[in-house]
Parts: C-alpha cells; structure tokens; sequence
C-alpha cells in the first residue's frame, strides 16, 4: 500500500526534479502498431451508435491512488485516430493521484475518442502500475541511503516506457542497454580462474577505455574470499552483491568502508516490498529491483464523460 492517504485534489510530487523526460520520438512506432492492432479494421460500433459531427468530453479517471505516468504520450495516441481531439492533462507526471481525481481531459468528437479509449488506457494503466510499484519500492526505504534502480527485465520494445514510467515513481534506471556499462557478472569471473585479479584488472581498464562505457560493475559471490581481492583493483563503481543476506551485507559495507575504497555497493536478487527495508537497512548504496517492471500490476484507470 502506498504509505499514506492524500486527500483528493492533493497532486504530491513523487518524481525528482528535472528527470529525463520521455523520448516521444523513440515510442511513436509502438504507438503506431498499439493501434493498427486494435484500430485496422476500423470501429463499426462507434460507427453505428455515434453521430460523425458530435462533440463530447470525456476525463481520465483514477480509480485508485497511483503515481501518475504517461500523460506526454496520450496527445501522440489521439492524433493517430482524429487530429481534432484534443488533450489536456490535469495531474503532471510524477506526481500521486487519489481515487476519483481527474487526471485530464479529452475534447473533440465523440467516435474519434470512444476509438480511442481502449489503446490510450492500455499504456496508462501499465505506466501508472509501474510508477505505482516503484514508489512503494521508494517509500519503503525512506529514512536510509539506498536508492531504488530497475533492470533490463522489460517489455521487449517497451524499455523507453517502462524504465520513464521508474524515474516517474522516484526509482533510477540501470543501464539502458548492454552497451551502456560493463557488468562482470559471477560467470565472467568464474573463467579466471582461483588467482583473478590480474585478470579483472586488466578487463577493468578495457572497459574503462571504452569511451560508451558508462560504469564498470563486478559481482561477487563471497564475502570473505572475493570482496577483498575485487577491493584491491581500480576503476570499478559498483561492486554487485547478488542474492545475499543481511550479515553478508553489512559484512560488505564493513569491509569497504574499513579498506577505504569507495565504489557503491548494490544489493539485488528476489528482493520484495516485504525485504527490502531490511536489505536497505545494511547499508547498501542501490538496490536494483526487477519486480518493479517485470510484475507491476496494470491501475485502474477509466474514462468517463
């Protein structure tokens, strides 16, 4: 549940300042096949039931609390069926809705917009859902250091969107892409062998010269044999504790903090609303939380006239 009742009217603002806003550009081909998928036959039932020259108004409906997200493409999404429908959103992205608040309008004729209604709703209720469970993520940790990141577990074709709809809820995106960072994983380290660090040495200033490269992780799978020696090596950011429990943790952060090198370190792996105080609670920097895109629940959104 997100942690408290706002009362209606009362739009609080979730998101950071100045996050990085969509890219319309990116997402307008998925806007395209959204409604060639449900739109390329056309819409006999509005045909037959609504008269071509009617005008209407019709509102976007929370009916629920949620983060709000997506309203930048909802415009993109009606000029597809009538360049006359118009849009007007009332509560901003990034900021938290109550139940029966009107999140925007829609104006212009009817048939157009009741076409409309199902593809527009589609990719708010998904957005919405995911800014929602990323701020319960978010709230959940509030009082300790630790920042909340998505991962690469998307939609195929709806990463633009999905990891827009994290920073909406006060979550961090990982990395976009692969090119985006170097992550050692345990496999990688694995083929080096039991006297690794001449090798990740190496690997690391390889990555580092790779001018893409925005952040070198590395994984360990062992406190006490592995953290140690990865300590020791120059150039990494983040250092990834997979799957691990709360005296590992600390032990981690006891570990780095007495060798005095300071790359962040991430905790991640099956951690749910119900762990994740206690894993931020450790002292870890990030905690990268697939669930918040790959198991997000679509909101309650309506349309009503």
């Amino acid at each position: 549940m997100i942690t408290k009742i706002i009362p209606r009217g009362s739009h609080e603002r979730i998101a950071r300042k100045n996050i990085r806003k969509l890219d319309l550009i990116k997402v307008e081909p998925l806007i395209k096949i959204a409604v060639a998928e449900d739109f390329g036959a056309g819409d006999p039932t509005s045909e037959i039931t609504v008269g071509g020259d009617e005008i209407a108004k019709g509102y976007l409906i929370s009916r629920e609390e949620i983060v709000v997200s997506g309203m930048e493409m909802v415009p993109v999404i009606l000029k597809q069926y009538d360049p006359r429908l118009v849009f007007k959103p009332m509560v901003p992205d990034g900021c938290r809705a109550s139940v029966a608040d009107r999140l925007g309008v829609i104006k212009g004729p009817l048939r157009s917009m009741l076409s409309a209604e199902r593809v527009v709703l589609n990719f708010l209720q998904r957005l919405c859902g995911i800014s929602t469970m990323t701020w319960k993520f978010v709230s959940a940790t509030r009082g300790t250091k630790a920042k909340i990141y998505d991962t690469r577990k998307t939609i195929p074709g709806w990463r633009e969107l999905e990891k827009y709809a994290v920073r909406c809820g006060g979550g961090y995106n990982h990395r976009m892409h692969l090119g985006d960072a170097v992550m050692f994983k345990d496999n990688h380290i694995a083929e080096l062998g039991p006297k690794f660090e001449p090798k990740l040495k190496k690997m690391v200033e390889k990555a580092r010269a790779n001018k893409n490269v925005k952040f070198v992780v590395v994984e360990v799978d062992h406190v006490d044999d592995q953290l140690d020696r990865v300590l020791t090596i120059d150039g990494i950011d983040i250092i990834l504790l997979d799957n691990m429990g709360q005296w590992q943790l600390k032990h981690a952060k006891e570990l780095r903090d007495k060798i005095g090198k300071k790359p962040l370190l991430e905790a991640s792996g099956g951690i749910t609303l119900n762990t994740v105080l206690t894993v931020a609670s450790c002292g870890v920097d990030r905690i990268s939380v697939g669930a918040i895109t790959h198991s997000a629940i679509a909101v309650d959104i309506g349309l009503d006239r």
